[in-house]
C-alpha cells in the first residue's frame, strides 16, 4: 500500500489508467504498458520528462498551480481529483495535523439526532466509523445495536461483512464510493495512523478493497440517491445529504429522507415504528 499522502503514488496510478489512444499519443507495435509513459505525460503536460519523474518519485516539492492543473488535464481527472491532487501537493503549506481526531460526539449533535425520529440520521467520521445514530439508522443498518461499537465502521461493513452487506441495493456502487470517499480522506488527513492502519487492513483482508484503492479514484457524495434493500422492509430509495463540521474534527452528519407520502416515507414510518431495544445510540 503506498503512502496515504503520497502525490507520486497518486501520480503514477492514474497515469496507469489513461490509454494512449484516449489522448491522441501513437501506439506502437513493441509497447509494454497500457497506459503513458512518464515521458509521454510530461509532454502531454509542457513540462520537462526529468521535472516529471522527480515529481513521481518525490523529489521535487512544491510544484507551481500551473504544473498541476497541466497534469490534470493530461491525466483527464475531473474535479474532485484534480483538488486532491492539489491536496497532495501542498503537504509543505498545510495546516498542523491534530495530534488525536476525537471520537466523541458533542451532546449538541446527539440532540440533533434525537430531533429526527421519523428518518435516518448519523455521525461518521472521515474514517467512516459510525460515532452516533438515531434509532431509523440503527434498523436501516441491520440493528446497528447488536454490534460492537469497535465494529461500526461503513468502510469494514461493506468489504468485510458479506451479510450486512446485502443492505445495499447497488454494491459496486457502494463499493466503489466507499473507496473513493476514503481516498478523499486520504487527502484531508494524511497523518492519520488509524486511517493508514484501516487501509492497511482492508487492502490486505479484501482484494477487491485493494483493486479499487489502487485504482486511486478520489469522490465524495455530498448529496444524491442511495437505495437500500433492508430483509423486513424490502427496497427503498432515501435521499442523502452530507453536512461536514467546520472544526477540523473530521466528523459529519448524514441524513436519508424519503420522498414526501411516497412508498419509501411509508416504509420508514414502518421501520421506525419497529420494536427496538434501544432508540439512538453511539460508540
Amino acid at each position: 500500500m503506498d503512502d496515504l499522502g503520497d502525490l507520486g503514488a497518486f501520480l503514477q496510478s492514474r497515469r496507469a489508467q489513461v490509454t494512449p489512444a484516449s489522448v491522441g499519443v501513437p501506439v506502437g507495435a513493441r509497447r509494454r504498458v497500457s497506459g503513458l509513459r512518464r515521458e509521454e505525460l510530461a509532454q502531454l503536460a509542457g513540462v520537462s520528462v526529468d521535472y516529471y519523474t522527480r515529481l513521481e518519485q518525490g523529489r521535487a516539492t512544491q510544484p507551481s498551480e500551473q504544473v498541476l492543473d497541466a497534469l490534470a488535464r493530461a491525466l483527464r481527472l475531473d474535479e474532485p481529483a484534480r483538488d486532491h491532487l492539489h491536496r497532495l501537493a501542498r503537504l509543505g503549506n498545510r495546516r498542523p495535523p491534530l495530534s488525536h481526531y476525537p471520537s466523541e460526539v458533542r451532546p449538541q449533535l446527539r440532540q440533533i439526532l434525537d430531533a429526527m425520529p421519523d428518518f435516518p440520521a448519523l455521525i461518521l467520521n472521515h474514517r467512516m466509523d459510525m460515532l452516533a445514530y438515531n434509532k431509523p439508522a440503527g434498523l436501516l443498518y441491520c440493528d446497528l445495536d447488536s454490534m460492537p461499537a469497535a465494529e461500526r465502521n461503513l468502510a469494514r461493513m461493506v468489504f468485510l461483512d458479506a451479510e450486512r452487506c446485502q443492505t445495499y441495493f447497488d454494491g459496486a456502487s457502494c463499493r466503489a464510493d466507499t473507496v473513493a470517499h476514503l481516498r478523499h480522506a486520504a487527502g484531508e488527513f494524511p497523518d492519520d495512523a488509524e486511517l493508514a492502519a484501516l487501509v492497511g487492513e482492508l487492502s490486505i483482508r479484501s482484494r477487491r478493497f485493494s483493486e479499487l484503492w489502487g485504482a486511486a479514484h478520489v469522490r465524495v457524495r455530498s448529496h444524491g440517491p442511495k437505495r437500500f434493500r433492508h430483509p423486513l422492509i424490502g427496497v427503498l430509495t432515501l435521499h442523502q445529504e452530507r453536512f461536514v463540521l467546520p472544526d477540523g474534527s473530521g466528523q459529519e452528519l448524514i441524513t436519508l429522507t424519503p420522498e414526501p407520502d411516497s412508498a419509501d416515507a411509508d416504509s420508514l414510518r414502518l421501520l421506525a415504528n419497529l420494536d427496538a431495544t434501544t432508540g439512538r445510540s453511539d460508540a
